[in-house]
């Protein structure tokens, strides 16, 4: 009786220890298949080379958290030489381009940041592109449009046409104004106006700053109009006009950039990606950024993966006809 109870003991014993080294191989295939998958997804994985990382910017700039979190890796990672920046957006949120602005700016603090312009770089791209230390766009980019905007929709007369009147309650005059459901107050409006101009001060500054010019010494540009590159330039709103050729150029001239170097698209993570691959990849960048501890998170994040435009705007666009 006593042999078969520390026969069992030794048989569970036994599948303990199988079951750990099932799953450290598990766990090595997986960090092994991140490695590899890092060095050629812009991460900063053992086996990544010496690279110069491109970031783009389309679409509508938000503030996009796991966007901002790959920038920070990307001011930490110390394979990146360089980063090139790419827009091709009429503009977004405030808070989107200041919070891209102040990321990519911490990164320009140990690297070089520079600029490309796609079609259109206005507004809140724009202000995306003011975080480089170069600017370079296309000689008929669309870009300017520096300037903030509220809007929103005013029925009160197509609810007045159908019979529909809003009530409301509220513990004050401007709370929730401007509405669309009722015409704005003299006060709503200029407290609205206020906030604008707090906003476009912000912006004001930021070019001016940024571009060393004199935002009312360019015409239009106070007002909130568009330029194309050619123009631009001429305004000094942007350094140079062309396109990755001239960005490489700039970096090995003025920054002593290698000109052989790979550019490298860096990407956000997907937080909706919950496949091998994805998941190798993102436990590699988390290692090769926090060491242990961001193993532990990226197991952390995996682990939840498996089981389970409001604002101030500053944003280009053409007005229909």
């Amino acid at each position: 009786m006593t042999l078969d109870v520390e026969t069992v003991i030794d048989r569970r014993r036994l599948r303990r220890k199988i079951t750990t080294w099932r799953v450290l191989a598990v766990v090595a295939a997986l960090l092994a298949v991140g490695f590899l998958i890092s060095a050629n997804d812009g991460a900063t994985g053992f086996l990544a080379p010496k690279q110069i990382a491109r970031v783009s910017f389309t679409g509508t700039i938000l503030e996009d958290r796991a966007q901002l979190k790959m920038l920070d890796d990307l001011a930490k990672a110390d394979n990146v030489e360089a980063v090139v920046v790419y827009v091709n957006s009429p503009g977004g949120t405030t808070t989107g381009g200041e919070a891209i602005y102040e990321s990519l700016r911490r990164i320009a603090e140990t690297k070089p940041v520079v600029a490309q312009f796609g079609t259109v770089a206005a507004s809140a791209g724009y202000i995306v592109g003011l975080a480089s230390d170069h600017i370079v766009a296309r000689g008929n980019t669309i870009t300017g449009s520096v300037g903030v905007i509220v809007q929103w929709p005013q029925v009160t007369e197509l609810l007045e046409k159908i019979g529909v009147e809003m009530k409301t309650v509220k513990s004050g005059v401007l709370k929730a104004e401007p509405s669309p459901f009722s015409v704005a107050s003299p006060e709503a409006l200029q407290a609205t106006e206020e906030m604008i101009e707090d906003s476009f001060s912000w912006f004001r500054n930021l070019v001016e700053t940024r571009r060393g010019i004199n935002i009312s010494d360019i015409p239009g540009l106070r007002e909130g109009r568009i330029f194309s590159g050619r123009q631009a330039k001429g305004h000094r709103l942007v350094d140079q006009i062309g396109g990755e050729r001239e960005v490489r150029a700039w970096l090995e001239t003025q920054r002593g950039i290698e000109a052989d170097l790979k550019i490298v698209d860096w990407r956000p993570a997907d937080p909706g990606a919950w496949g091998f691959s994805a998941m190798a990849a993102g436990i590699a960048r988390s290692i090769a950024v926090g060491g242990a501890a961001g193993f532990a998170e990226a197991l952390t994040s995996a682990g939840n993966s498996l089981l389970s435009l409001d604002g101030l705007v500053s944003v280009w666009h053409p007005r229909e006809s």
